[in-house]
């Protein structure tokens, strides 16, 4: 009897280790006064109280942080827009020129997905666009938002709500970062996680899956 309750706890806990990831993490929280390992391709940014921000400029204002290796991952922040109307996370930066966006359109309360390319910082494609889903953009309000890239599946959440997702295949790789257009915003608690991400190890429950989060989100 005590050798099959053994035997069956063993199974227990091997299913446990199987089943439950780790990813590491790295989190930039801005509370030294500094963005040192940031790299700034077009804007005015500074650390200012604790939050990253960028000045209100010109267009496609940007900064990166990380490793072009990176592949799949979860970008998120807190996202702020102080004055203009355009602002969010970049992701997969093979380059300064190459790379995508999502950002926040506050005028028509949803987000756009672009790809940037070389040629100049405003030669770009529109992938797509997600209309707001229970929530309403607006300047000056703390946002959540995270995106989770999974192949060439990007999808997004904002304030833990899913707004959809929406698909690309140029670039399979790159860093992560901010960004603005002809906007002034504020971005804190700045995290990357995933399977490739050096730093404090977290673990990583399999329903935090983009599938099938995503999935149990829609069956509902």
């Amino acid at each position: 009897m005590k050798r099959i309750l053994t035997t069956i706890i063993c199974i227990f806990l091997l299913t446990i280790l199987v089943s439950t990831g780790y990813a590491g993490e790295q989190l930039w929280n801005f509370e030294s006064g500094s963005a040192d390992d940031w790299k700034v391709a077009n804007g005015n940014w500074s650390v200012t109280d604790g939050v990253y921000k960028l000045a209100t400029g010109a267009q496609a204002e940007h900064s990166f942080v990380g490793e072009v290796t990176w592949e799949d991952y979860t970008v998120e922040a807190k996202v702020r827009i102080d004055e203009g109307n355009w602002a969010g996370l970049a992701f997969r930066a093979k380059s300064e020129m190459e790379y995508y966006v999502y950002y926040f359109n506050v005028p028509d309360n949803k987000t756009e997905l672009w790809r940037h390319k070389t040629g100049g910082w405003t030669a770009r494609d529109n992938i797509g666009q997600l209309e707001g889903q229970n929530v309403t953009i607006e300047v000056g309000k703390w946002y959540d938002m995270k995106v989770i890239i999974e192949g060439n599946v990007m999808a997004l959440s904002i304030n833990g709500e899913m707004q959809g997702e929406l698909s690309d295949d140029m670039y399979g790789a790159g860093q992560a970062g901010v960004w603005g257009w002809q906007t002034g915003a504020s971005f804190d608690d700045f995290k990357v996680s995933g399977d490739e991400i050096e730093g404090s190890v977290t673990p990583v429950e399999p329903l935090d899956k983009l599938t099938t989060t995503w999935g149990r989100i829609k069956s509902r």
